[in-house]
């Protein structure tokens, strides 16, 4: 695909919304949109994210080793600038988030090198907040 990036839109199942908003709004700072009883709209880093609200929300917890770490195998998240990254990390730190995965360098020294670090959302959906080293190998073998 050789197209400009374009927004994604993503939806995905919370428990409680208004923990949730507190979360996506509160700790890392997204944009509330439209709303209504039971989803919100969120700019989530310029991508449309939708929390529904599900009355019996079930996760999953497998993994898959990458580089030494237990990457959840079903997760979502965005790939920031160096600079934001750090900031999001930062936040979330002082914010005394529980990281699945901590703040690392992932890959070091290889093809793909990248910042990452994994946690969970109040509802148990886990998300990654990555930063590679160099842009252009988003998509490198």
């Amino acid at each position: 695909m050789t197209d400009p990036l374009a927004p994604f839109h993503l939806a995905i199942p919370v428990d409680d919304l208004d923990k949730a908003r507190a979360f996506y709004c509160g700790t890392l700072g997204c944009n509330t949109g439209r709303t209504a009883t039971r989803w919100i709209d969120l700019n989530f880093f310029g991508h449309q994210l939708t929390l529904h609200l599900v009355d019996d929300h079930q996760g999953f917890a497998n993994t898959n080793p990458v580089d030494g770490a237990n990457v959840p195998a079903r997760h979502f998240g965005v790939i920031l600038p160096r600079d934001t990254w750090q900031s999001v990390a930062d936040r979330l730190q002082a914010a005394a988030c529980e990281f699945l995965i901590s703040p690392r360098i992932r890959f070091e020294g290889q093809v793909g090198e990248q910042a990452t670090m994994f946690l969970h959302d109040p509802a148990g959906n886990a998300l990654e907040f990555k930063s590679f080293a160099d842009p252009a190998q988003l998509f490198a073998v």
